[in-house]
């Protein structure tokens, strides 16, 4: 039954931490756009107390609920009990998973997703030739012409209009292994290249290698590193998040590297989490301890090592979004803004509320359109309010999610969403 399972996978005593202060409740998304006190981080902790507790038994309300968080952990840096929310829901959604019975689309679905693409780089590639071949050879245009989209829902429309041009060879295939540092070597960087960032961003890999390279980092892109395995995590698919942090543990300390650079806030806040996946299993603990210390995000490495007095001016308006799970997961929240502040001749332009999420939260702009597209368009009344010509951002998914308000509020002809990366590659000195 759901009860014991929930009760089995529950972390109790973080759960008794909850002090109902409600602290959390004004940062908290969908309490902010429902009102319901089931629909904040209290009432998610007070409804899964209570199914420890044995006052209630889990319905399908309770699951409801659970799967309407986005996970964005903004509840994390208010709560003054320190509660750790974002294990919690993984926790619920985990017990979830092993007792639901979705429909026969559903299952298959995840089951190719998370069993048979995610965890296989490879087969992520050959998708990605295909998906060039549909970009590349007017296919694309027939069938948008034809309106054949039509059948699709409307948030996977909105995702194929936007979809970046797909690759077709991974990051170590065009790069290689080793980058060797220009100038003296400061670091050897470990390089997490990602799943679908390697796939669809590319170029925000290429661009980020060769900005670490320009700082002075020995850049190490260990072949045998696998997704993080952050959408499976946050699915209640945790025990294949816990085998693909073992795989990439053990690329990266057969690297031997000092640190471990991501530039996807999603990414790095798993990865930074390994000690606590991992948590319980003797034979990994400690190399998750070592793993989880290294992580960092390619901000913070940059803002330590680049020369910004190198950079060429760019006379726009720029504003950023922060990652929810770069800001809540992994706390870096003056990295970014310091490197857009640095560009010469750029103005920066702080977004009002640019650390509430902007709803793309994973796949949760997939599987709760109703709720995301509500956020979003709070979300871009405020961009709309900045007269940014550059909207910045640290992740991949809320990349996509804010070509996609961008284009739905008639932004478009004055406004670019665009990693923080790619943007610093724009203005840093010219390739060699």
């Amino acid at each position: 039954m759901l009860k014991e399972k929930l009760t089995a996978k529950l972390d109790y005593e973080e759960l008794s931490n909850c002090m109902r202060c409600g602290f959390c409740q004004p940062a908290c998304p969908t309490f902010r756009e429902t009102g319901y006190e089931a629909a904040s981080p209290r009432g998610r902790i007070a409804l899964m107390k209570a199914v420890a507790d044995g006052i209630m038994e889990p319905d399908q309300d309770f699951v409801d609920q659970m799967n309407l968080c986005l996970g964005c952990r903004a509840c994390e840096p208010v709560c003054p009990a320190g509660v750790h929310y974002g294990q919690l829901i993984e926790q619920a959604r985990d017990a979830i998973e092993d007792y639901v019975k979705h429909p026969w689309w559903v299952r298959v679905i995840r089951k190719l997703a998370f069993e048979h693409l995610l965890p296989h780089q490879r087969r992520l590639y050959w998708l990605g030739r295909l998906l060039g071949i549909y970009q590349r050879t007017g296919l694309q245009q027939a069938i948008r012409k034809a309106g054949l989209l039509r059948i699709l829902p409307q948030q996977l429309q909105e995702m194929e209009s936007i979809m970046p041009e797909a690759a077709n060879r991974g990051l170590a295939e065009e790069l290689g292994t080793i980058v060797p540092a220009r100038g003296e070597r400061k670091l050897r960087v470990g390089m997490f290249r990602g799943c679908i960032m390697d796939v669809l961003f590319q170029g925000t890999n290429v661009n980020t290698v060769r900005l670490l390279a320009d700082a002075g980092c020995e850049v190490v892109i260990p072949p045998e590193q696998a997704c993080c395995g952050a959408l499976h995590a946050h699915s209640g698919e945790r025990e294949q998040a816990r085998a693909l942090a073992k795989r990439n543990m053990a690329a990266f300390k057969e690297a031997g590297v000092d640190i471990i650079v991501s530039n996807a806030g999603g990414c790095g806040a798993l990865l930074q989490e390994y000690d606590h996946l991992l948590k319980g299993d003797s034979e990994w603990e400690e190399e998750a301890a070592w793993f989880s210390q290294r992580v960092r995000d390619i901000s913070e490495v940059l803002v330590d090592l680049v020369k910004t007095s190198q950079w060429q001016p760019l006379a726009k308006r720029i504003s950023y979004q922060s990652s929810c799970h770069l800001r809540n997961g992994m706390k870096v929240t003056r990295h970014p803004a310091q490197l857009l502040q640095n560009i010469p001749g750029a103005t920066f332009v702080p977004l009002f509320e640019a650390d509430r999420c902007c709803g793309s939260a994973g796949i949760y702009n997939l599987v709760q359109p109703e709720m995301s597209s509500s956020i979003l368009v709070e979300k871009m009344e405020h961009v709309a309010a900045t007269q940014a010509d550059i909207l910045v951002t640290s992740n991949p998914g809320c990349l996509l999610q804010m070509k996609a308000g961008i284009r739905r509020a008639g932004l478009s002809d004055r406004m670019e969403a665009v990693h923080l990366v790619d943007l610093l590659a724009r203005v840093s000195e010219p390739k060699r």
